[in-house]
C-alpha cells in the first residue's frame, strides 16, 4: 500500500485497486504537537464513535464508510 499522508492522529494509505484506508491510531495531540506517549486503544474508541454517528445519519447524509468489516477489506489492509 503507498502512504497518502501521515497526520497527528490518522494515517491514510491507497490499495492497488485506489481505495483509501483511514487508520484511527492511538497518538495524541495538543496545539498541533504530536505527544510521545499514547492512549491504549483510542483510534479504536474514536472508530466506534464514528462508525455510530455515521450510521445514524447515512439515509441522512451520504459518507465515505465503505466497510469496519476488517475481512471485507482489501488483503492490503487487513494487517
Amino acid at each position: 500500500m503507498k502512504k497518502i499522508i501521515s497526520g497527528k492522529v490518522r494515517e491514510v494509505y491507497e490499495t492497488d485497486g485506489g481505495e483509501l484506508i483511514m487508520v484511527t491510531t492511538d497518538r495524541i495531540s495538543a496545539f498541533d504537537v504530536i505527544l510521545d506517549s499514547t492512549i491504549p486503544d483510542k483510534g479504536k474508541a474514536l472508530n466506534q464513535i464514528a462508525l455510530y454517528w455515521f450510521g445514524l445519519t447515512k439515509d441522512i447524509v451520504p459518507n465515505h464508510i465503505i466497510t469496519d468489516d476488517l475481512s471485507a477489506m482489501p488483503a492490503e489492509g487487513r494487517s
